[in-house]
C-alpha cells in the first residue's frame, strides 16, 4: 500500500500546476494534504476511484487537511475535539481496519516564536491521542510537522537554532513523541541521508538545496513491520513543499 502526504500550501493553486497529473502519476492507495486554504464549495476536484474527506478551517484561506482515498475508511474524525486547534482544521483522522491514518499540519510557531506556547499545547495533545489509538491498532501520523528534529534535517542548523521550526522546545516535543513509542519512519530507513522536503521560496533555496526536512510519516512501534520504503519525493515541484511517500507491507 503507497501513502503519500503533501502540504499542497494552497490546493487551488496547486491544481493549476499539475496536481492531478502528479497525483494520478502517483497512484497513491491514500493521498494526504495540509495547508488547503479553502471552504467548502471552494473546489470541484475530480478524482476517480478515491473517496474525498476535508477538514477546513473557520478562518477563510488558511491552514485545512484534506485525505483521499481508494478504500473507503471504517471511520471519519475530523479534529482532536480540542476547538482551539480543531478551528483550524489541524488534524484529520480515518481508521482503517489494519490501521489509524492521521493527518496533521502542525501549527507554525512564527516569528519570535510567539504562537509556541498554542504549538506545544497542540503536540502534547496530539502525542496523548496517538498513545490512545495505539492501544487498539497500529497509528500512522502524517503531515507538515513544522519541525526539523536533528541538524541533519535542515541545511542551516547553526544559524537557525532557536528558530521557527527548530527551536529546542519543539524538537525535544519531537523527541518525546518518538520515546513515548514511535518511530520517524524515513530516519529509521535512511539514518544518514540528507534529503529535504521544504524550501523557502526565498534566495534560490530549492534551487541550492538549502532546505528543511518538516514532513514526515510517524508509525506507531507496533506498526513497525508494515514499514516497507520511505522516501522524500523532491523532483516533484508545484509547492514550497514536495510529497513524502510512504509503501505499507500489508498482510490479508
Amino acid at each position: 500500500m503507497k501513502l503519500i502526504s503533501w502540504n499542497v500550501n494552497g490546493l487551488r493553486a496547486v491544481v493549476k500546476k499539475d496536481f492531478v497529473k502528479i497525483f494520478q502519476d502517483l497512484d497513491a492507495d491514500i493521498f494526504s494534504i495540509q495547508e488547503t486554504k479553502l471552504q467548502e464549495g471552494q473546489i470541484d476536484l475530480e478524482l476517480p476511484g478515491y473517496h474525498q474527506y476535508f477538514f477546513y478551517a473557520q478562518k477563510k484561506g488558511y491552514s485545512g487537511t484534506a485525505i483521499f482515498t481508494k478504500e473507503e475508511p471504517l471511520n471519519v474524525q475530523k479534529g482532536l475535539g480540542i476547538p482551539e486547534f480543531d478551528d483550524e482544521g489541524r488534524t484529520l483522522i480515518l481508521e482503517f481496519p489494519q490501521f489509524y491514518l492521521i493527518d496533521s499540519y502542525t501549527p507554525n510557531s512564527q516569528q519570535k516564536l510567539k504562537r509556541l506556547d498554542y504549538r506545544m499545547r497542540y503536540d502534547d495533545a496530539l502525542r496523548d491521542y496517538m498513545n490512545e489509538l495505539a492501544t487498539k491498532k497500529p497509528v500512522i501520523l502524517c503531515g507538515d510537522l513544522n519541525v526539523a528534529h536533528e541538524e541533519i534535517d535542515l541545511k542551516n542548523d547553526k544559524t537557525n537554532h532557536k528558530n521557527p521550526g527548530f527551536s529546542d522546545e519543539e524538537r525535544n516535543k519531537f523527541t518525546e513523541l518518538l520515546n513515548s513509542g514511535f518511530i520517524d519512519s524515513f530516519r529509521s530507513l535512511h539514518p544518514d541521508e540528507e534529503k529535504y522536503s521544504w524550501w523557502s521560496y526565498r534566495f534560490n533555496a530549492r534551487k541550492n538545496n538549502a532546505g528543511w526536512r518538516i514532513d514526515y510519516f510517524v508509525v506507531s512501534n507496533n506498526g513497525k513491520d508494515l514499514i516497507q520504503k520511505a522516501d522524500i519525493l523532491n523532483d516533484i515541484y508545484g509547492s514550497d513543499h514536495c510529497p513524502i511517500e510512504l509503501d505499507l507491507t500489508l498482510g490479508d
